[in-house]
């Protein structure tokens, strides 16, 4: 099977994944994806919101911190950062993190059918710099603190269950997390320059209380097989997470995570990487690097959170560069979506589609001030193809 024909039943949702499409049966291995036309055609001249975006796309502002969201009395956090969406009936809910020390934390929003605005909330307070997460199978939101000996806490987009410290999931600089139903266990990236890629297997599937925690085993190549061994002593004291497991792999500056149908596809900001773990074959490859462009200027830079579509395409959001979304097409091209103007200070954040993939979500961290209170949250919406 060639990666692309691989790669377009890959990115659709995790718990479709887990139930249906073409499950991968071997390890192909392609160059890493180069530039070229997007599927949506050029970026048109940016519109109200400072935002190019492609013909027959739109964008609107959610949400503003320091400000209350339309239509209620709750105060939009600062510094948005990464997010997801559930669905809530015939709505959907967004939750986003927020990325300050102190007081962090996650909050969210919730849509009806229309798209409307009904209510907003917090749904988790008195954490740290909260900057990346991840969605479960059981409609929990994963939220990351990224410090040194950092937590995860698992929250209710409703906002009604208290959330809860994860400590079995590790202690360490936690950026993303990605869950897998097919073998139930959730990946987690490490924000570190010499840090490393984890996967947490619960004891009970759905009860993150208690279990193991791994960490991937490779050499030292962009591309080869992996193992994983089991960390000693997961709460990261006296001895780091990331320094317990000899032959333990390194990656510089982990961020976004995604899994989809027996792949793991994460991001590495320290070298502009987007790496691929094939789950099935064990083997891992690069999906992307600017560095390996060839023919011209990379399109992508600073990569920092993705997210998948239904037609299988990867979304990554910059941190920095062209403060662009970036999407990698099953054909292996790369091509700018939208772009934020007049925000070089800021970097986007939490891209999320809505369950009906029709519309996406995602934050400017801190706006046109630069500060995490100027953060901007946005909803695009358009013809993404399915």
């Amino acid at each position: 099977m060639e990666r692309r024909s691989f790669l377009r039943g890959a990115v659709i949702g995790t718990s479709a994944a887990a139930f249906g499409g073409t499950l991968w049966q071997g390890a192909a291995s392609a160059a890493p994806a180069q530039p070229g036309p997007g599927p949506y055609g050029a970026l048109g001249p940016a519109d109200a919101n400072g935002i190019q975006l492609p013909a027959g796309f739109t964008s609107r502002v959610i949400a503003r911190s320091g400000q209350k969201v339309a239509g209620t009395s709750y105060t939009w956090h600062n510094a948005p950062d990464g997010g997801a969406c559930f669905a809530d009936g015939s709505g959907w809910i967004y939750v986003s993190n927020s990325e300050i020390n102190p007081s962090g934390g996650a909050g969210a929003v919730r849509f009806s059918s229309t798209g409307a605005i009904t209510g907003a909330y917090r749904i988790l307070s008195g954490t740290r710099t909260n900057c990346a997460g991840g969605k479960t199978p059981w409609n929990t939101w994963l939220s990351c603190e990224e410090v040194s000996l950092g937590y995860v806490y698992e929250t209710d987009p409703w906002g009604v269950n208290a959330a809860v410290r994860r400590d079995a999931m590790g202690r360490f600089k936690h950026e993303a997390a990605a869950a897998d139903p097919v073998r139930r266990v959730v990946y987690l990236t490490e924000d570190e320059t010499n840090g490393c890629l984890y996967r947490f297997i619960p004891t009970t599937w759905g009860d993150l209380s208690s279990g193991t925690l791994q960490v991937l085993v490779a050499g030292t190549a962009t591309s080869g097989s992996f193992s994983w061994a089991n960390v000693p002593d997961p709460d990261g004291s006296p001895t780091a997470t990331r320094s317990q497991v000899s032959g333990a792999k390194r990656f510089n500056g982990g961020e976004g995570c995604h899994y989809a149908n027996d792949t793991v596809w994460f991001t590495t900001k320290g070298d502009n990487r987007l790496w691929q773990l094939n789950l099935n074959a064990g083997t891992y490859e690069l999906a992307y690097d600017d560095s390996l462009v060839t023919g011209g200027s990379a399109p992508l830079t600073g990569v920092d959170n993705v997210t998948g579509s239904s037609s299988g395409d990867l979304f990554v959001a910059e941190d920095g560069g062209n403060m662009e979304i970036c999407l990698i097409t099953p054909d292996d091209v790369v091509a700018s979506f939208l772009r934020i103007n007049g925000q070089s200070g800021s970097e986007i954040t939490g891209p999320a589609f809505s369950p009906d993939g029709r519309r996406l979500y995602f934050s400017s961290q801190r706006g046109t001030s630069g500060s995490s209170s100027g953060g901007i949250t946005y909803e695009v919406t358009g013809p993404f193809r399915a």
